[in-house]
């Protein structure tokens, strides 16, 4: 490979979804810069949401880097619309996942499979990953991020797992690293969604440092002249450039670890209920109430069991809930009610099922981890680790 090699792609045309204009517009931009493979999404106005030819190119890239011994770290940024960063990753494309669900498109099958398999990979990469996660990193953007060996965060960075306001779950691994979290601050995520800065990023162990977003550009651009002994030097060339910050602690910890450490979903909504008269508690538990009633028993237990589970576990538990979201109850899907609300008809009603949180069977969130597959037909049977 030359000293500066680019490869675009329109992955538009993988999914059958791109127009002419779209064709013209590469959402993957991939080149070599000296010793560094550089990664920008660039699908600006849809917030970078990834699509599953975006998760093909991904993989593809990053396959062919790791045995490139010219490229000795790779760096992924996102795009917003005046230009570079600015906006990491909003998620997946769920409008592509409603579609998918209700034409029955066996493509939303693919999708989730080599999204997980691409989180494995940035993983267990082998090489310096680096994320530049400035602005939005929510959902599929934590997929692609978390599993980097530095993490960056901005002032801009606006950090979440909203997927219960969408009857869904902290997928792309969401349940290792979340579960991972200290205390019980992932289970306080993982229900309620909430949008962390960050500091609070930091200090939840889901980032690694700061920069300032000013400073992101020039970084970026130096790292492809300069000169390295080998991938660690590059990982300590771009830490030297993080801000020197004071260690701190989430807001409301003592109150997360109180309340989200409680054994199940009926005793933490009764606990904040309870303690109407405190903001913090009527603020969560006004939250909850709005999520997917179902999904917030299924999440939970997500989390908890992640904790004794390595990654390739975890991914694995998490593709069989995923196929359970469209599939557990034919024509019941919270997962497709919920993006319907928010992403197709846009009246943020979603209509759930059980609309209470009282209503949960304990039974039909527990089926959600029942494996639709024998292990040796697994999708991801072969993740290791």
């Amino acid at each position: 490979m030359s000293d500066k090699t680019e490869t675009t792609t329109n992955t538009n045309t993988n999914t059958g979804t791109g127009t002419a204009a779209a064709a013209a517009a590469p959402e993957v931009l991939t080149e070599v810069r000296g010793q560094v493979g550089f990664i920008t999404l660039n699908r600006p106005k849809a917030l970078n949401a990834l699509s599953l030819g975006m998760v093909r190119e991904l993989m593809r890239t990053l396959l062919a880097w790791r045995q490139d011994p010219q490229v000795l770290a790779v760096a992924i940024r996102g795009s917003n619309k005046e230009g570079a960063f600015g906006a990491f990753c909003a998620g997946g494309d769920i409008r592509f996942l409603h579609r998918a669900g209700t034409e029955g498109n066996p493509q939303l099958e693919d999708f989730f499979t080599e999204e997980y398999a691409l989180n494995h990979l940035i993983h267990h990469y082998g090489k310096p990953y680096i994320a530049f996660m400035d602005g939005i990193v929510m959902g599929g953007g934590m997929g692609i991020s978390q599993g980097a060996s530095l993490r960056i965060v901005t002032e801009r960075t606006r950090m979440a797992m909203p997927e219960t306001a969408i009857g869904l779950f902290p997928d792309v691994g969401g349940g290792y690293f979340l579960s991972r979290c200290p205390g019980h601050v992932g289970e306080w995520l993982a229900l309620t969604g909430n949008t962390i800065g960050a500091a609070d990023a930091v200090a939840a162990k889901l980032a690694d440092g700061s920069m300032a977003s000013a400073d992101q550009a020039a970084v970026w651009e130096a790292l492809g002249t300069q000169s390295f002994g080998d991938g660690a030097a590059v990982q300590q060339w771009v830490e030297s450039k993080l801000i020197a910050t004071s260690p701190g602690g989430i807001s409301a910890r003592s109150q997360i670890d109180h309340y989200f450490g409680l054994p199940d979903v009926p005793a933490i909504m009764a606990a904040l209920e309870a303690a109407a008269d405190d903001d913090w508690c009527r603020s969560t538990a006004a939250t909850l109430r709005q999520r997917s009633p179902l999904m917030l028993f299924v999440v939970l237990e997500q989390i908890r069991r992640a904790r004794a589970m390595n990654l390739a576990d975890d991914l694995r538990m998490e593709r069989d809930m995923v196929r359970h979201c469209f599939h557990l109850r034919p024509g019941q899907s919270e997962t497709l009610e919920g993006i319907r609300a928010l992403a197709v008809d846009k009246d943020h009603a979603p209509r759930w099922n059980p609309a209470r949180i009282e209503d949960v069977s304990a039974a039909t969130a527990r089926a959600f981890f029942d494996s639709p597959w024998p292990a040796h037909a697994h999708p991801l049977a072969t993740l290791a680790g």
